[in-house]
């Protein structure tokens, strides 16, 4: 019994020595350390490729599949034990099919519009306010700018049932004391009913990104546009913002994809999912179900066609947006 714990024992050592000999061989031999960062590097980025084109791959398989055979489950195939999806069939039709059973290009517009205005806006405000937090001193600045990332936590059904009962045209009243404020319009089936708490949800990360870029550009830039006669805004728009323009283009570019792709409030705003009522894009791929069928098919079509637009513009400022981030937490 001795003898086998001191064996165990013995093979312990050994299979420790020889990682140990192992991970002292690659720290010391440069050559050996770059082929372990290349080796490490090409895992990861398979591993990210995997996770994140599967599902596109399987949107692609689901939109040329008939939905007959998505329906009876003949289109996965058994691979390593899982159940690995291909082509049953080939209807490139759905394509074209999503468009004649709901009018998908007039939601997609209602996206872009909404997000579009939604960036206008948060970027004008954001600049504002990143100017004062990132190039002003003021008493209270840090909880200020505490209290407004804090509102980036609030849940945003938090906000739903006041902002739905306000929309709705209804009078805004003070707490407990009953007393009448203002009689707001009827904003609900409007662009207004959506971007104004877009706005206000997407507007702290703009200003956090924004007060960082803006902190970093020296104060000289600054004094010569003001010896120039330039006044505060005018730098801002001239001199600061051009400077900041990585930055820029990532709060923008982030505020517009988010927006993009909302639904929450865009559902409950837009009180029935047709374009005449501002319904965005996930309005419509939700309108190819109903109470008794639902065409996956078509679904995944109309999910592949919304993406185009936002993976151009990705594509277009993926530049600008990787030197956002990587160089909004540099300090200088």
């Amino acid at each position: 019994m001795a003898t086998t714990t001191e064996s165990r024992s013995d093979s312990t050592d050994s299979d420790d020595g020889v990682l140990a000999r192992w991970t002292q061989g690659v720290i010391g031999d440069d050559e050996k350390r770059a082929r372990l960062y290349r080796a490490l590097f090409y895992v990861a980025s398979a591993f990210f490729l995997v996770t994140t084109l599967f599902p596109f791959y399987w949107l692609l398989v689901l939109a040329i599949t008939p939905n007959s055979s998505i329906l009876t489950g003949d289109w996965s195939l058994p691979v390593v034990g899982i159940e690995f999806p291909h082509p049953q069939g080939f209807n490139p039709e759905a394509f074209v099919d999503v468009f004649q059973q709901v009018p998908l290009h007039l939601h997609v517009f209602n996206s872009f519009v909404l997000a579009t205005a939604t960036t206008i806006i948060v970027l004008l405000i954001a600049s504002l306010a990143g100017y004062v937090f990132g190039r002003l001193e003021f008493p209270g600045k840090g909880p200020l700018m505490l209290a407004v990332l804090m509102i980036s936590y609030f849940p945003p059904a938090a906000f739903l049932i006041p902002l739905f009962d306000a929309f709705l045209g209804n009078a805004v009243v003070i707490p407990f004391l009953g007393i009448e404020l203002f009689q707001p319009p009827r904003l609900v089936n409007t662009p207004g009913s959506m971007i104004l708490p877009f706005s206000a949800l997407f507007m702290p990360l703009a200003i956090f990104i924004l007060t960082t870029f803006y902190s970093q550009i020296p104060d000289g830039l600054e004094d010569a546009a003001r010896v120039e006669g330039t006044t505060r805004l005018g730098a801002l728009f001239r001199v600061i913002m051009p400077l900041s323009a990585p930055g820029v283009a990532t709060a923008a570019v982030l505020t517009f994809i988010s927006v993009y792709n909302e639904y929450f409030f865009s559902s409950i705003m837009a009180l029935e999912n047709v374009p005449e009522n501002w319904s965005p894009l996930v309005g419509a791929i939700l309108s190819y179900q109903d109470q008794y069928t639902t065409d996956f098919n078509l679904m995944a079509a109309a999910s592949i066609v919304g993406v185009i637009p936002i993976l151009i513009l990705v594509i277009v400022a993926q530049e600008r947006i990787v030197s956002g981030l990587t160089a909004g937490g540099l300090k200088e």
